[in-house]
């Protein structure tokens, strides 16, 4: 299988913050790879490199067979962005935004109008191309912005939560037009989230990052049997936490705000001495490993929702370089 992007040690510092630590890692051609990490974990720092945002201060990125270093125009004829925030020009038509764009990337003049009604065709917009973009609505101007990140053609999408502050119906038609992609183009696609259900639908594999490292990476199904044993979430006052992390069955336990979840073995047999152990308990649950808990047992974390925009997470670099 070809290898579209290849990772080497590549590290990223401000100062004493390790923003990327010495990460190694290859993403075939035609694969959907996703990056998941609680907030400052470095996923975006690791994408603004890749899409030559950022420098990195040692290491080196293969993107399509050019350096993100030596080579950087090559690397960004050969890739699309989507940011995290709107990027589109709310004052221009979406056929004027993808135009500039076309112009700015090269296309051929005689293809731009061809160019710009396939994608539209593909992300549904044929019938919106002529009106002005703050008429759209969020999932529509998503849509858009997918469209302009591939109409150079390029062998590698980059999507910083796609879908991030969508309602659950437009979540799930962005998520068909990123599988549809990868199918029919053989694009290599990595994309950034914060819904585990996102990446366990469309993801290939998953990278699981934490303080700038990879501490996981693996396709869900084999993540998920890392954890060996049933997830109990429990909920009351004064729970018996000392007592719970005794029982031979009991493999883990995480205190949270609002609930004790524990890895227990053979919850089946095991679930009433447990309750019998705990003392008072207002809410239990018991379900099989899914990707949050595998996300859980690796970063000690819950995920959150947002991570902050792009600009604001380089500002907050640079002032801890400047501290």
């Amino acid at each position: 299988m070809t290898e579209t992007i290849e990772i080497k040690n590549l590290t990223k510092r401000y100062g004493d913050l390790v923003a990327v630590d010495h990460v190694n890692l290859s993403i075939a051609r035609g694969e959907i790879f996703g990056l998941l990490g609680p907030n400052g974990a470095g996923k975006t720092t690791l994408l603004m490199i890749l899409s030559t945002l950022l420098k990195p201060s040692s290491g080196e990125a293969i993107i399509n067979g050019f350096d993100v270093i030596k080579q950087p125009s090559r690397v960004r004829q050969s890739i699309g962005m989507v940011f995290q925030d709107p990027s589109s020009d709310e004052l221009l038509t979406g056929y004027e935004n993808l135009k500039l764009h076309a112009l700015m990337y090269d296309v051929p003049m005689n293809r731009i109008d061809e160019k710009i009604d396939e994608v539209l065709t593909l992300v549904d917009l044929e019938k919106r191309k002529n009106h002005k973009v703050k008429t759209y609505s969020g999932g529509m101007r998503r849509r858009m912005e997918i469209a302009r990140g591939l109409l150079h053609q390029p062998h590698v999408l980059f999507l910083d939560e796609p879908t991030l502050g969508l309602d659950p119906q437009t979540r799930e038609h962005i998520w068909e037009y990123i599988e549809s992609l990868a199918k029919k183009t053989s694009m290599t696609i990595v994309l950034t989230t914060h819904y585990m259900e996102e990446a366990e639908k469309l993801c290939n594999r998953i990278a699981i990052i934490d303080h700038g490292q990879i501490i996981a990476l693996d396709t869900t199904e084999n993540l998920r049997h890392t954890i060996t044993g049933d997830i109990v979430s429990l909920k009351g006052k004064n729970l018996l936490v000392e007592e719970l992390k005794k029982l031979a069955f009991v493999k883990k336990a995480e205190q949270f705000d609002d609930h004790l979840q524990l890895t227990v073995e053979n919850s089946g047999k095991n679930l009433q001495e447990l309750l019998r152990t705990a003392g008072e308990i207002d809410f239990v649950e018991v379900h099989s490993p899914d990707l949050n808990d595998v996300f859980l047992y690796y970063t000690g974390k819950e995920i959150r929702e947002s991570e902050g925009d792009m600009t604001e997470h380089i500002r907050s670099l640079t002032r801890a370089k400047q501290k």
